[in-house]
């Protein structure tokens, strides 16, 4: 037993799911004080809810799609020791550049004028990573004030482009992208499909989940990947050893940058007649990679999992207002969740202790029984 808990992904899985269960045993909470009668019913929806049609499956995967990009994007950037709160920001200049390429280059042919759109939301949201990873390696400036900075100029910069360049006034939004733009269904309307409504889901979920397995390939399996975790576990060390600090800081937000932007093009590439919002609120899909990235440890493979079942919790929130539950309630009870998340860490640290104590007491035993023995013997 104690090896098995001194192993690192059994101490991070175990970790994750206490914070999860603990989430859930709040939620369960919340809703017996916000309404009785129906407590047990909606809860059981928030277990159930993602799984009652072949259309809620699919519409899970829809959902998780651009949340695992931005849990990947902090994720990334977690292995060199920075905080990537900039998800939102460079996931809003993704969509952008995505949407606006899709509107106005249909001159490209299907396939082509799909692909150009995701490479421009992973540059927009690159440059947007870049400028964090710039003030951080040279100016020493947290990455945590100028991401945040960068957030709000993101939204108004999308705000403004909208306007001027592919605004759709009849919707207040902006165009849909063209049809050559969307990503294909790969079939994923014929399987994830409830009478005659198919979900959202496309290949956005085989890209995302392919992105998570290059970033693991990366992190544990390159030179690369060592020196980023080298720098973000210590940075002076890493200088001595012959490590570029700098780079690897730029790097790591540059690749986290264009994650999110990347996200950003999975969500409005859909096809599901999608267009960017005029607005005034971050985007909930940059800020819900923390939580995705923190119950997943920063593991890439983990932020595929965990950003699934963020969505799952979703879409069983959805199926909880055919119980006239207000909406309020279902943010509240999936916020629980998400905050309990941060946690997971704690829940971590404690199982590494708990595995220390045993190991020490084990070791304490073992002279007294050796020194019975001879005691015996004599």
């Amino acid at each position: 037993m104690d090896k098995f808990l001194k192993k690192e992904g059994t101490a991070s899985f175990l970790s994750a799911v206490a914070a999860v269960i603990m989430g859930l045993l709040v939620g369960l909470i919340v809703l017996l004080v916000a309404s009785p009668s129906n407590a047990l019913a909606g809860f059981g929806m928030i277990l159930t809810g993602g799984f009652s049609d072949m259309k809620n499956v699919g519409q899970v995967l829809y959902y998780a799609t651009p949340i695992i990009m931005t849990g990947l994007s902090v994720a990334f950037a977690n292995k060199t020791g920075l905080f990537n709160i900039g998800g939102a920001g460079q996931y809003m200049v993704g969509a952008f550049a995505a949407v606006y390429v899709g509107v106005e280059w249909t001159f490209l042919p299907p396939v082509l004028h799909c692909i150009v759109a995701m490479i421009a939301a992973m540059i927009a949201g690159a440059i947007w990573g870049l400028v964090p990873g710039l003030m951080k390696a040279y100016c020493n400036v947290n990455e945590v004030i100028s991401c945040i900075m960068m957030n709000y100029i993101g939204l108004n910069l999308v705000n403004l482009l909208v306007r001027q360049t592919i605004f759709d006034s009849a919707r207040n939004q902006s165009y849909w992208p063209a049809d050559s733009a969307e990503l294909s269904k790969l079939g994923f309307d014929k399987i994830f499909v409830a009478g005659a409504t198919p979900s959202s889901v496309n290949a956005g979920i085989v890209l995302a989940v392919i992105a998570g397995i290059v970033m693991y390939i990366v992190i544990d399996r390159t030179k690369f990947g060592y020196e980023l975790k080298a720098c973000g576990l210590n940075r002076e060390a890493a200088r001595y050893a012959g490590i570029n600090e700098k780079r690897s800081i730029v790097l790591s937000m540059v690749i986290a940058g264009g994650l999110a932007g990347l996200g950003g093009a999975f969500y409005y590439l859909s096809g599901a007649g999608a267009g960017i919002a005029i607005t005034e609120e971050l985007a909930a899909e940059g800020f819900n990679g923390i939580p995705v990235a923190l119950l997943g440890m920063s593991n890439p493979i983990g932020s595929v999992f965990a950003g699934i079942f963020i969505s799952y919790l979703k879409v069983g929130g959805q199926a909880m207002q055919s119980l006239g539950l207000a909406p309020e309630i279902i943010d509240i009870i999936t916020s629980v969740i998400i905050y309990f998340a941060a946690f997971a860490l704690f829940f971590k640290l404690m199982l590494a202790k708990l595995s220390a104590g045993k190991q020490k007491t084990n070791a304490n035993a073992e002279p007294v029984s050796q020194n019975a023995k001879k005691g015996g013997t004599a």
